[in-house]
């Protein structure tokens, strides 16, 4: 089970406690920094100590770099951006090759339609569009057409009764 911040904060506590007072004893001083050099700090406890020292400024834990690992020289910095300047490079030469040759391949159909006689290059253009057209379902198709139908309909009756109310209208002022 991971221990809380708090809890890590308290045995370390503890550890500096018991390290005062083990060298408060009046041991000899050749003994501790001898004693310092032998026994090192072990792994989980130079994590936990790292964690907490970054935690202190507000790091996130992702963020914290632990004693063992390297930092990259700034050659090796240098170079990683470079490969990827590179990459990013030859992305965009990728693309834009790709992008001429879709042109050239439009322009060799725009140039075969132009060959042909003005109906029949006429034709094959609105063949070509009504491909590209997203036909409806029934369903879609049945409802739109009763949408406009009734809207029609309605039309006609507007118009009808204005047509009549006018028509009416002209015959009593004539």
């Amino acid at each position: 089970m991971a221990k809380t911040r708090a809890q890590r904060k308290a045995e370390r506590r503890a550890r500096e406690a018991e390290e005062r007072k083990r060298s408060g004893d009046g041991g000899d001083s050749l003994a501790r920094a001898q004693h310092d050099t032998q026994v090192p700090k072990s792994g989980d406890e130079a994590l936990i100590e790292a964690e907490e020292m970054g935690m202190a400024v507000g790091a996130p834990e992702s963020a914290l770099e632990l004693p063992e690992q390297t930092k990259p020289s700034r050659a090796e910095r240098r170079a990683e951006t470079k490969a990827a300047k590179e990459a990013e490079k030859r992305k965009r030469e990728e693309q834009k090759r790709r992008e001429s040759e879709q042109l050239t391949k439009k322009q060799k159909q725009a140039a075969a339609q132009r060959q042909r006689g003005g109906v029949i290059g006429f034709l094959l253009s609105c063949w070509a569009e009504l491909k590209k057209v997203q036909w409806p379902d029934r369903e879609t198709l049945v409802q739109a057409t009763a949408v406009t139908v009734l809207f029609v309909a309605v039309a006609a009756a507007y118009l009808g009764a204005l047509d009549a109310l006018f028509n009416w209208l002209i015959k009593q002022i004539l």
